[in-house]
């Protein structure tokens, strides 16, 4: 379990189909083998260190439903380490678990930060609402608007999002990885079994 709070970015040093290797000194210090690392909001598990770098395997249900197997050499990638028990709980709920990969529509800077808009999956629509959580490459982020009608959403993202994750590279185009707030789904089920209030 993640919390959205991307904790450093990592380089992709290394890469072929099934096999990642990504440097980050500071977080190859935390790890160990056969623990959990978040890459771009995916869940991964570390096979080996060597240096200031760890290997993940990625395997083919990962590269269908990700944007990792769009990572080259030298690509920037958001990382997480797993949420301790003693830890504080900022941002929300992040299983690790992609939904769907969504592309950036538009990109418009605003006096602090910048204003992204996202593709919006039509299977998503019901788990993403204005005010509420979503993860973008493992990014916990605040939806600041949804529009229905042209099946988009956008965030606003602040200088410290910006200086700290992947996302001062987000361009209209670009193919990132969502994640909806799990406790939204949960509550559809409910909903769904009559269990709800």
């Amino acid at each position: 379990m993640f919390t959205g709070i991307v904790t450093f970015v990592g380089r992709v040093v290394e890469w072929r189909p099934g096999h990642v290797g990504i440097e980050q000194p500071e977080v190859v210090a935390r790890l160990e083998r056969g623990g959990s690392v978040a890459v771009n909001g995916v869940c991964l598990t570390v096979i080996r260190m060597e240096d200031a770098t760890f290997f993940a395997d990625v395997v083919p249900e990962t590269l269908r439903r990700t944007n990792l197997g769009e990572l080259r050499p030298g690509d920037e990638v958001n990382l997480e380490l797993p949420l301790r028990l003693e830890q504080g709980l900022d941002g929300h709920l992040v299983q690790g678990h992609v939904d769907a990969t969504t592309r950036v529509s538009g990109v418009h800077g605003v006096e602090l930060g910048r204003e992204v808009t996202f593709e919006l999956p039509a299977d998503l629509v019901p788990y993403v609402t204005e005010k509420g959580s979503v993860a973008v490459d493992g990014t916990s982020l605040t939806v600041a608007a949804v529009d229905e009608g042209t099946a988009t959403f956008t965030v606003a993202l602040i200088p410290h999002t910006l200086e700290r994750t992947v996302a001062r590279h987000y361009a209209p185009g670009r193919l990132v990885n969502l994640e909806v707030d799990v406790v939204a789904r949960y509550v559809e089920r409910l909903m769904k079994n009559g269990t709800g209030a």
